[in-house]
């Protein structure tokens, strides 16, 4: 049996996006509701669906995805549920509701069906306790986490009557086409990731308040340097909702046994539950433990005193360690700060030791379920692994990992695989298969001289370039540049970009296949490593583009030849010499970026040669089997040579530029950014009876943009860029 036709009945936030994900995996599926009182009777799903394609972030891969879902109502409808291999309930939380609909779905399902429920709250074996035998064992829970698309957790809950054929079965599916981390777990309170994340928060909070942290320094802790999102525990208690984790705490109380230590950090808080009173119930309410407030026209973030319970602005707190994740310098900090983070993993490791095999048979699934769940960088068991000084027991400490799988994280777990690493990246070996591995490890993968250096050295073997992190790479490290621009070495920018052209030139020509597999941002200078290696493994959630424009520069580590390259072998382009360059220019001059490989191939960000991974934890994977399929016969490829016509289409871009400044559509740094890019894109100097090399875009490329660094307009840019986030028009 394969599962080719999905119906999901409830057309809310879940249903809606596991419809979504199952149109990505290229499925047919059904999204069923109730019949609308007004205008049509599918109108509650018509609407949903519309949603979905409104969706920011968007819930599709693609716009066209939204084909594949159809919709109707639970009235006209239901005879599709007779068809589908696959039912999922995503009602309301109402045992009497679900109930019925069981009943409605047994009478109408075929029999080898699996029929699942997204619940992430009622037992499975209450939601089963009036079906049929033959139904349960086909039935189990799948618990996905919002946003689906976006988050890698899937908990499959079953009970020992489950078909493990069905359940199998739908794991793989869950796993190799929707994407998920998949964790099979027992029917106990709150599954796996909530039971674990939730203690985790509470232990944070309640030690933050037993030793008199300020939320800014138990968040500054708990955080990243702990492999925690910035959010830390007090922002994400915010973003959640006081008082919707009050409920929480409450339903695990009522459920987990008095000898579970759950109870000793789940009871309630007085200060707590006097903000709740007072309507500060986080970001959706008057504000939490932090709030935004205008003052003198400005927006001022404030925390809240756990003493007093007056706001005051936040300060920043400097742990003296960075804010990547670095296990052994946070616990050996002296003071409270070392403290607070050794009690706090020590609970949590603790209390996740406890839950195998009661809850899970498999320690390595906790960690799986914080990582993909809670978006931590790794689980409370590999944090045991990293650290040497914190008095937990051997046995604690072991671990058990899928083998089947190789991702990174799993090659980091077994040390002989470290070959080299400097501060902004590692290099890692795999004997068994020969090749190098490369991750870059700065704050959001900035690349710098060391993360050239490093790939540089790597490129002596058959190379993969893979990150552990949420991002491939944003680009070139900006406050890198702007330290030597500040003190006017301009010499030193330019050998920086030399450099990385050099790199960039090595891994096209490299004598070894070098693949990246790229998942989260790939821009700028981490796009620009990306398009000049042989292959491209690539992950569905992946944003692609050359943005530097944004900043007052022009790529030019490659990325402008590279795109001119690609457009110039289309079609178009053979009858048309000026095709290319105005592609390419209109590309990089908007700064177009494509939030999925579906947008990329169309502006060539990827090729058809590229493969796409829609589970993250298979880049690695899958960059393996291509290597082994490529690098028996592996031949470099010839060097690009290029015919433009210089003046010619150059001109066609001025008049592009001058249009758009005269609509106000660009300010005066954007005409000049404009026109430098139109110098490279046109080949500089040439015409069409002159060939140019890889090389000689090189050198236009790094012309253009030393002349754009060195102006005051590129720098203010590049200032408020770092500072704000955003992109300044100037």
């Amino acid at each position: 049996m394969d599962i080719k036709k999905v119906v999901i009945i409830g057309s809310g936030t879940m249903g809606s996006g596991i419809a979504a994900q199952v149109a990505n995996a290229g499925v047919e599926v059904t999204l069923l509701d109730l019949p609308s009182k007004d205008g049509s009777k599918n109108q509650i799903t018509i609407n949903a669906k519309d949603r979905i394609l409104k969706s920011r972030p968007p819930l599709l891969v693609e716009k066209n995805k939204i084909d594949l879902i159809s919709v109707g109502n639970i009235e006209d409808d239901f005879n599709k549920v007779g068809g589908a291999d696959w039912v999922v309930e995503a009602v309301v939380e109402r045992i009497e509701i679900k109930h019925d609909l069981y009943k409605k779905i047994e009478e109408t399902r075929k029999n080898e069906s699996i029929i699942s429920s997204n619940t992430s709250t009622i037992p499975l074996k209450v939601l089963s306790e009036k079906m049929s035998e033959k139904m349960k064992k086909n039935f189990c829970i799948t618990h996905f986490f919002n946003p689906v698309r976006y988050m890698g957790l899937l908990e499959i809950v079953t009970e020992p009557i489950n078909d493990k054929v069905k359940i199998d079965l739908l794991k793989s599916f869950c796993d190799e086409k929707l994407g998920k981390g998949v964790i099979i777990c027992k029917d106990t309170p709150g599954f796996l990731g909530n039971r674990v994340g939730v203690y985790a928060m509470q232990v944070a909070m309640t030690e933050a308040f037993r030793m008199g942290l300020t939320i800014e320094e138990a968040d500054a802790v708990f955080g990243r340097p702990m492999g925690i999102p910035k959010t830390g525990v007090f922002g994400l208690y915010d973003l959640i909702g006081i008082d919707l984790m009050a409920d929480v705490l409450k339903s695990f109380i009522k459920e987990l046994p008095e000898e579970d230590s759950f109870h000793k950090v789940a009871q309630e808080n007085p200060f707590i539950t006097k903000m709740i009173e007072a309507g500060y119930t986080g970001r959706k309410g008057k504000g939490g433990f932090y709030r935004m407030k205008k003052k003198e026209g400005q927006k001022i973030l404030e925390a809240i005193n756990l003493n007093t319970g007056d706001y005051s602005q936040i300060k920043k707190i400097d742990l003296g360690i960075g804010d990547q994740m670095n296990l052994n310098k946070l616990i050996n900090i002296s003071g409270k700060y070392g403290d607070y983070a050794k009690t706090v993993i020590k609970k949590i490791t603790n209390y996740s030791s406890s839950l195998v095999p009661n809850v899970t048979a498999n320690k390595n699934d906790i960690d799986e379920a914080m990582r993909l769940g809670f978006n931590w960088t790794i689980g409370p068991f590999e944090m045991l692994d990293k650290m040497n000084n914190i008095n937990q027991s051997d046995e604690l400490k072991q671990r058990y990992l899928d083998k089947n799988l190789n991702t990174l994280r799993r090659i980091k777990n077994d040390i002989k695989y470290l070959k080299k690493e400097n501060p902004s990246s590692y290099c890692y070996y795999n004997e068994a298969k020969d090749y190098n591995l490369v991750e870059f490890n700065t704050k959001a993968n900035a690349l710098d001289s060391d993360s050239m250096d490093m790939l540089k050295s790597a490129s002596d073997k058959n190379l993969i370039i893979n990150n552990d992190s949420l991002q491939f790479s944003a680009g070139v490290n900006l406050n890198y540049v702007m330290e030597y621009a500040k003190n006017n070495e301009w010499s030193k920018i330019e050998q920086f970009i030399i450099n990385f052209q050099e790199t960039c030139k090595k891994l096209k020509y490299s004598e070894f296949p070098v693949i990246s597999a790229p998942s989260g941002l790939a821009i700028g200078g981490g796009f620009e490593v990306l398009c000049q290696s042989d292959y491209v493994v690539s992950h569905s959630n992946v944003v692609l583009g050359l943005v530097e424009t944004l900043v007052g520069l022009i790529p030019a580590g490659g990325g402008c030849k590279e795109m001119l390259w690609r457009w110039m072998q289309s079609e178009d382009s053979k009858d048309d010499p000026n095709f290319a360059p105005l592609k390419v220019f209109n590309l990089i001059g908007y700064a177009k970026t494509a939030n999925s490989p579906n947008e990329a191939f169309p502006n060539k960000f990827l090729l058809k040669k590229d493969r796409i991974v829609i589970n993250r934890d298979r880049l690695l994977h899958e960059s393996e089997k291509l290597l082994e399929e490529m690098k028996t016969n592996y031949k470099p490829p010839k060097e690009a040579v290029f015919k433009l016509t210089g003046g010619s289409v150059r001109d066609n871009m001025y008049e592009i530029l001058e249009n758009l400044f005269e609509e106000k559509k660009i300010l005066e740094h954007g005409l000049e950014v404009g026109k430098q890019l139109a110098f490279v894109l046109s080949g500089g100097n040439t015409n069409i009876n002159k060939e140019l090399s890889e090389d000689d875009f090189y050198a236009l490329e790094l012309e253009a943009f030393m002349r754009l660094i060195q102006m005051p307009k590129t720098q203010e840019r590049i200032k408020h860029t770092l500072e704000t986030g955003k992109p300044l028009v100037n």
